[in-house]
């Protein structure tokens, strides 16, 4: 089994920038993946951004390209977000997530992290 961890939410001001970081531990040999998600009041979670591990392409929503950066890092199994221009419609909790090989689901998740933009 894999677990997530993620953290680096807070209260920022519109405009203002965050950096969400997620690591992860357990089984995570047969880690395909690993993206974030959010969840914003009165919608359903949706995807934000995901990098494959062993490859580093990534992909974006369409909602925050241009704005936001997935990237990896090459010493440990993390990976990371770093939110700039945040406006109000980002607010939301951000989930890390993993997917193994050969799953069409994301199956791992992190507890969630809170971003509040204050505008």
């Amino acid at each position: 089994q894999v677990q997530l961890v993620d953290s680096g939410g807070g209260l920022v001001q519109a405009g203002g920038s965050l950096r969400l970081s997620c690591a992860a531990s357990g089984r995570t040999s047969n880690i395909y993946d690993l993206g974030w998600f959010r969840q914003a009041p009165a919608k359903e979670r949706e995807f934000v951004a995901s990098i494959t591990w062993n490859g580093g392409s990534t992909n974006y929503a369409d909602s925050v390209k241009g704005r936001f950066t997935i990237s990896r890092d090459n010493g440990k199994i993390a990976v990371y977000l770093q939110m700039n221009d945040l406006e109000d419609e980002d607010a939301a909790v951000y989930y890390c997530a993993a997917r193994n090989a050969g799953w069409t689901t994301w199956e791992y998740w992190g507890q969630g992290t809170q971003v509040i933009v204050s505008s």
